[in-house]
């Protein structure tokens, strides 16, 4: 079997998707041991970072940009010359003229819950142009799709009251947070936490940490709810709050805020690495996540795999996915959010059990049994195919 898997959001270019994408590949490559040939489509922003393992992964360049007109009309010529089977999107952005039977993965409804010009840096007109546009594509996608993926029951929920042919043909299949934590040598970790401004000097000798921080990882979309870190921040001068996340109009717009609140105790470190990652997960005396709408959460997942506290709103898929191992607070309430916080920062260092239980909420996921599941789903819509040809 011929399978192409649209690979353009492969990696760091591609944010949430790119880690999805990354993570389905690679095991991909260990889990399929029918000698399927996989073509991955990749843009030349990415094509060099995919290096596959197995000679049944070949890459082909598909330099067509996200949601434009290339990927609607050119695309769909480069997929014909391979003879696909069946073709996945990992997004729902998937060609109009697609010519061969495809699944599609959809993460979230939120450009369908939160139509706002506050979410992009386009006229009106153009913006609420590109939205009926969206909901034309992920319509089409739905209808025609062969199968479809969500990352949680929420969205499975969500996608099949939104769209009536969704039902019957949702599979949800998990994501997962790395069962593995990144370390660095301490005289490395105290150089990198002292460029971020988290460490001091306490009589020549460098200390990790003399400052407690509060972690955030993720964009700065209006969903993502930030302005609650700007009036958390206000109650708990004595913290950091650090925002991990790649700069761009909207951490530009709350950055603004911040310090037009001239509040000084919230730090923006950009996009970092994984490595870097990984030691403000480790350092940090809990994570913070003031959601308003999530179809997996995977930040607050890899915080608990490195054992610290997670605050989150319940809203979205968050409770799902975090289960009985996190602080909930109504997203509305500013002091349930505020007595949460503190809280898990009273118990953060001083329960094992806790410290138990994230680890336990963290390890009921997988990699792996995610790309066997996909596997399934792409069997049995190869299956359907097979049998529709024989009727």
């Amino acid at each position: 079997m011929n399978i192409g898997i649209d690979a353009r959001f492969y990696g760091s270019l591609g944010k949430g998707l790119g880690r999805y994408t990354e993570k389905l590949l690679t095991h991909l490559e260990v889990v399929d041991h029918d000698y399927s040939t996989y073509f991955i489509f990749l843009r030349s922003e990415n094509f060099d970072e995919y290096q596959p393992r197995s000679k049944r992964f070949i890459k082909v360049r598909a330099d067509y940009p996200w949601y434009g007109w290339q990927e609607q009309l050119l695309f769909p010529f480069l997929l014909s010359r391979y003879r696909l089977d069946l073709i996945h999107f990992p997004h729902f952005n998937v060609p109009i003229f697609v010519p061969v039977p495809f699944i599609v993965t959809i993460h979230d409804l939120i450009l369908l819950h939160y139509p706002t010009v506050k979410a992009t840096e386009l006229p009106p007109f153009l913006y609420w142009l590109k939205y009926l546009a969206y909901r034309a594509v992920i319509g089409l996608a739905v209808r025609r799709a062969r199968a479809i993926i969500t990352v949680s029951q929420f969205t499975k929920s969500d996608l099949e009251d939104v769209y009536a042919a969704a039902r019957g043909k949702v599979t949800v299949t998990l994501e997962a947070a790395d069962p593995f934590c990144y370390w660095l040598p301490p005289r490395v970790e105290r150089a990198i936490l002292g460029a971020l401004g988290l460490s001091e000097l306490t009589e020549g000798v460098e200390v990790i940490d003399i400052k407690r921080f509060i972690l955030y990882v993720g964009n700065a979309y209006p969903h993502k709810n930030l302005d609650q870190i700007l009036a958390v921040a206000r109650q708990f001068p004595e913290l950091i709050f650090v925002c991990v996340g790649k700069e761009d109009f909207f951490y530009h717009s709350f950055r603004a805020k911040v310090e037009s609140a001239n509040q000084n105790n919230i730090r923006f470190v950009g996009g970092i690495d994984d490595q870097t990652l990984g030691i403000l997960y480790r350092r940090a005396s809990a994570y913070f996540f003031p959601s308003l709408y999530e179809g997996f959460g995977l930040p607050g997942l890899e915080a608990m795999a490195y054992g610290i506290p997670v605050v989150a709103a319940r809203a979205g898929s968050l409770p799902e996915i975090y289960g009985d191992a996190a602080y909930f607070f109504d997203p509305a309430d500013e002091a349930g959010c505020r007595a949460m916080i503190a809280l898990a920062l009273d118990g953060a260092r001083t329960s094992d059990s806790e410290r138990q239980a994230r680890f336990r909420q963290s390890g009921k996921f997988s990699w792996q049994r995610m790309a066997y599941e996909t596997l399934h789903v792409y069997r049995t819509a190869s299956e359907r195919r097979s049998n529709k040809n024989n009727e």
